[in-house]
């Protein structure tokens, strides 16, 4: 059954996971895929970069969770830039990984569709390769550097190809990456399981609203999130001077909570359109901090333009704005409405004025907002819940460990062979 995770012996199974682009416990998902195995009595190590500001310690241990961390400067500088951050990752996690020794699974959560090198290093030692497709990479590099489908698109899909081929089951964290694992991944259906993210009920529980982070105005407009070139702050912000200037509309604060690469230009975007005086930039702040800002926001915004990349993913934001019980205005995507449902109003994909138009109509209709906001607590409580994610991540790895259920973490065993389709 799902959650046993003992030997033939009795001793507890292993599990290795590796992560290359954000720390841990910071990576909300992979932490609380780490406490669902620990629970169900696995064995977990990870390997991950160490943070900037926090997950600072080369080696610790946290709920009985050991983790590895290693140094990594982000990439800068195009293509050579990911060169040194990617080799850098690659040669630190194959040491971490000698260090780790024998482990039953081998869990490597992409970006970037590397990390199924030290996957297949441990596979020839008896583990099972676990992917966990967090992101359609050929899909990011489209939506983010807007190039087209030249050579080095070519070489993600590749990438993307040979982790496919090496993985014995494949996470997905939602329909649509599945059908893309069953598509051009070739993965048999058996061995593609949807393993969504959820937020944290406990980190994101509302407290009293307090009037004076509304800063003077009747209204809170709230966004939380990544700031990188895909992710539509600058919709965001042209939208909000549409609001201001076509529609008349000044009685509302905006606060823009998170960080990225384009963080910087985004500040300088609010001010070039005057909204310097509306518009509040926070960066990351504690948890405790956005909470309070989340249960003070009136309506939160999910600008993700409409791109190969947003129209397949979930956003982790909508999911956050739901368990808060706060509406949201997002464009038309498709899993975006897969999420949300009724707990968001959705504006035709990349259109700035109905974005704006659809922020006025919710500011208008507190009832309205209040039915959403129950909405979206109540898909977050029911089919959306980290309930029914850990049941398929059990399975998950039973399925993985299904041809091997005798052999002990570093025996060596025969690949069995895999149908593709």
């Amino acid at each position: 059954m799902p959650g046993d995770a003992t030997g033939g012996g009795g001793t507890a199974r292993r599990a290795l996971i590796l992560v290359e682009n954000l720390s841990v416990p910071f990576d909300r998902r992979v932490w609380q895929e780490c406490g669902t195995l620990r629970e169900a009595g696995w064995a977990v190590d990870v390997i991950c970069p160490r943070g900037e500001k926090r997950d600072r310690e080369p080696e610790t241990e946290i709920d009985g969770i050991r983790i590895h961390r290693y140094p990594l400067r982000a990439a800068t500088g195009g293509p050579a830039g990911y060169l040194r951050e990617y080799g850098s990752a690659l040669w630190h996690t194959l040491r971490l990984a000698r260090r780790v020794g024998p482990v039953d699974v081998v869990h490597a959560c992409n970006p970037p569709d590397l990390l199924f090198l030290p996957a297949l290093w441990l596979k020839r030692r008896g583990a099972r390769f676990v992917f966990d497709q967090h992101d359609l990479v050929p899909e990011l590099y489209l939506s983010r550097f807007g190039r087209g489908e030249d050579l080095l698109y070519r070489a993600v899909r590749a990438l993307e190809r040979r982790t496919y081929r090496a993985a014995d089951v494949v996470l997905a964290t939602n329909e649509s990456y599945r059908d893309v694992a069953l598509g051009r991944g070739g993965m048999r259906p058996e061995d593609v399981f949807v393993v969504r993210s959820a937020p944290d009920v406990q980190r994101f529980r509302p407290v009293p609203p307090e009037p004076r982070l509304k800063r003077g105005k009747p209204h809170l407009l709230c966004y939380l999130g990544v700031m990188g070139p895909q992710d539509g702050v600058d919709y965001a912000l042209r939208s909000l001077a549409k609001l201001r200037d076509r529609l008349g509309r000044s009685d509302w604060h905006a606060v823009f909570v998170g960080a990225g690469d384009t963080f910087d230009a985004m500040v300088e975007l609010s001010r070039a359109l005057g909204l310097a005086e509306q518009v509040q930039f926070t960066g990351r702040i504690p948890d405790a901090e956005l909470v309070r800002y989340l249960s003070t926001a009136d309506v939160c915004l999910s600008p993700d333009p409409r791109n190969p990349l947003n129209d397949v993913s979930t956003m982790n934001k909508v999911l956050e704005y739901m368990v808060m019980g706060r509406p949201i205005v997002s464009f038309d995507l498709r899993e975006a409405r897969v999420s949300a449902g009724d707990a968001a109003v959705y504006a035709p994909a990349n259109d700035e004025a109905e974005f704006a138009a659809l922020i006025a109509q919710l500011l208008d209709d507190p009832d309205r907002r209040a039915r959403m906001g129950r909405t979206g607590q109540e898909r977050i409580g029911g089919r959306l819940s980290w309930r029914n994610s850990q049941q398929a991540l059990l399975a998950a790895y039973e399925a993985a460990c299904r041809d091997r259920a005798a052999t002990p973490a570093g025996g060596r065993v025969r690949e069995p062979r895999r149908g593709r389709r």
